[in-house]
């Protein structure tokens, strides 16, 4: 699946087969972390990988009780270092998340984004310095549903050109969209 692809068709999976990810896709999805931006390249970051069923457990009563987090294959705690970059810390740790939601996507994985957890409750569980801060957490295993897709804002509706005051009329789209029909 192309990067398109699995844009278009992530989707926030709650519902998990019990099925572990296979170690070289698994190692896939870390490498789409691994080579992820961040600013000034200082890396502020650290995922712990959780596997074992009864830390799984632990973590899906510590975000609120989503016992869906417990069978996920495996859950990446994402956890920032706001001493490597006070200011960029958080949002780093997001994008190298979100490469992991889209290798994951590619290789045909289900994953969702959740920000509800007791911080201090995980970093216990998991050892984790208190400096430290918990950003995200993130579950992928093969998914046990289909979710429908949601309605998306138009183009208009989320883009400006040059200014706040100028709607984007969407030229480029309207161009891209012309050059593929061109082509069938």
């Amino acid at each position: 699946m192309d990067l398109l692809e699995a844009i278009r068709t992530r989707r926030s999976i709650r519902r998990f087969k019990q099925k572990p990810v296979p170690p070289e896709n698994l190692e896939t999805i870390l490498e789409a972390i691994r080579l992820a931006p961040s600013a000034g390249n200082r890396q502020p970051w650290r995922f712990v990988i959780v596997k074992d069923a009864k830390q799984k457990k632990s973590l899906a009563e510590m975000a609120n009780n989503q016992t869906f987090l417990k069978d996920a294959a495996v859950i990446i705690v994402a956890v920032g270092d706001p001493e490597i970059s006070a200011r960029w810390y958080e949002k780093d740790t997001m994008i190298a998340l979100e490469h992991a939601v889209l290798a994951a996507t590619a290789l045909g994985y289900g994953t969702c984004w959740i920000g509800a957890f007791n911080e201090d409750s995980v970093k216990d569980l998991l050892k984790i310095p208190s400096k430290m801060k918990v950003v995200a957490l993130l579950p992928i295993g093969f998914p046990d549903e289909k979710p429908v897709a949601r309605s998306r804002k138009q183009p208009a509706e989320i883009f400006l050109k040059e200014n706040w005051e100028t709607p984007w009329d969407g030229t480029h789209a309207r161009v891209r969209k012309t050059r593929k029909e061109k082509k069938t």
